[in-house]
């Protein structure tokens, strides 16, 4: 019998869903994409959604930007895959381009496909290198899902899998908006939260802390920022009991918060870095940069993380390409630009809307919380759940960070790429659905 040529229907594209997909994170979204260009996605019926969050924080140059497509298209027809013992040229252009944009001593790259398996290598680096196995990260992080990563990964996803990796430990987040060591003032005493932090470590460690991975500005974790200083604390910590730093810079790496990298506001660096999302602007790929010491070292004592898809030349080839337009269009510049117009946007609406309890962020990476009262910062799971639902149904895609103990955050970070106009619809969408929440009694 010959195959259908039309679509199957809406009823039945569900019905297959439900009865075939594993569902891996709460409900999918009621929407079939059917394509997606620029900073919009298109659905099956016909409905325009405008993407605030660059799918999955990774669409960096929005979707189908006309020089990745011209790259995959070339790069699929030549070289795609290879035996992970061989190398190809972007491969090496994008080791060489990436080790350009990082001070030193960060010069020695592995590229990989995600951001777990990025801070898995670099976890499994620093341990063999240090010869211990005790790693520390914040208590609202979100470091992949795969086991190393998924053990320093506190935010959610903990319980019912049995035991984590030995040795991992949990310090608490320097959040100004939500404070838990204060000054006289009633602002954040983050130095004294970090020496306890770290007393309570030295108190639990067997001896064997061998890194501290953390997010210069935590995402799933409610958009949260640490004052100026604290990494340059927070790494003498780490110098103190011979520990390594490793930043995760999956989403706030390559021009997002308007620097190259986020940790160049605090003046520090990482002896291990690991990007992901915004590397590939989409696509799977990961790397992790290190000093040629740290490399060095690994490799002496028979550092393995040989993998089906380490250094594949398609999604290096896409990479290089990621580097072209950053650099050709000065999207650092454009980050800072945008983020100050969106920045200005967001406070208008928290200026109109008392549900408004903060808002923070970097250049294209904004959180905007949502409490009941502003004064006690009460919050609402269904308040977040409302504003988000409504926005949908306006066209503006958005995510909700709903963590106990923290209003809904929603976070923000479209695409570079994108336009004043683009961002004012999406602001005022938000403003519309805020306006209609209803917080109860």
């Amino acid at each position: 019998m010959a195959a259908s040529t039309a679509p199957p229907s809406a009823e039945s594209f569900w019905s297959d869903a439900e009865r075939h997909l594993v569902r891996y994170g709460g409900e999918f979204t009621r929407e079939i994409i059917d394509r997606a260009a620029g900073s919009f996605l298109f659905t099956a019926d016909g409905r325009k959604i405008l993407d605030f969050t660059s799918g999955q924080m990774s669409a960096l140059l929005g979707h189908s930007h006309p020089a990745i497509v011209a790259t995959v298209q070339r790069q699929v027809a030549t070289l795609d895959h290879l035996y992970s013992g061989m190398l190809s040229r972007p491969v090496v252009d994008l080791a060489r381009r990436l080790a350009d944009t990082l001070p030193a001593p960060l010069e020695k790259a592995l590229l990989l496909t995600t951001g777990a398996e990025s801070n898995e290598a670099a976890i499994r680096m620093a341990k063999l290198v240090t010869g211990k196995h005790e790693i520390v990260s914040f208590a609202r992080s979100w470091h992949g899902m795969t086991q190393a990563a998924a053990s320093a990964t506190y935010s959610t996803g903990r319980k019912g899998y049995g035991p984590a990796a030995p040795g991992n430990f949990a310090i608490p987040v320097p959040n100004a908006y939500r404070p838990d060591f204060t000054t006289a003032d009633g602002s954040l005493d983050w130095n004294r939260q970090l020496d306890f932090a770290f007393d309570l470590i030295d108190a639990q460690s067997t001896g064997s802390l061998a890194a501290c991975l953390v997010e210069p500005i935590l995402s799933s974790g409610g958009i949260i920022e640490p004052p100026v200083g604290y990494f340059a604390a927070l790494l003498e910590k780490c110098r103190e009991r011979d520990m390594l730093l490793i930043l995760d810079e999956a989403q706030t790496g390559l021009c997002r918060t308007g620097t190259w990298y986020a940790f160049e506001r605090d003046g520090v660096v990482p002896d291990i870095l690991t990007l992901s999302k915004t590397l590939g602007a989409g696509l799977p790929l990961a790397a992790v940069i290190t000093s040629a010491e740290i490399e060095e070292e690994a490799h002496r004592r028979g550092f393995l993380f040989f993998t089906t898809h380490v250094a594949d030349p398609l999604v290096a080839a896409v990479g290089n390409t990621v580097l072209d337009v950053l650099l050709a269009d000065k999207l650092d510049e454009r980050a800072r630009s945008l983020g100050a117009f969106l920045r200005d946007g967001l406070a208008d609406i928290a200026g109109r809307h008392a549900v408004v309890g903060d808002i923070r962020g970097r250049g294209m990476l904004a959180g905007l919380e949502l409490v009941v009262d502003r004064q006690t910062k009460q919050s609402s799971d269904e308040l977040g759940s409302q504003v988000t639902r409504r926005c949908l149904e306006l066209g503006l895609h958005t995510n909700i960070v709903q963590l106990p103990g923290m209003g809904g955050v929603l976070r923000i970070a479209p695409p570079l790429t994108a336009t004043e106009d683009e961002l004012s619809l999406g602001l005022t969408i938000l403003d519309e659905a805020i306006g209609g929440a209803r917080t109860g009694s």
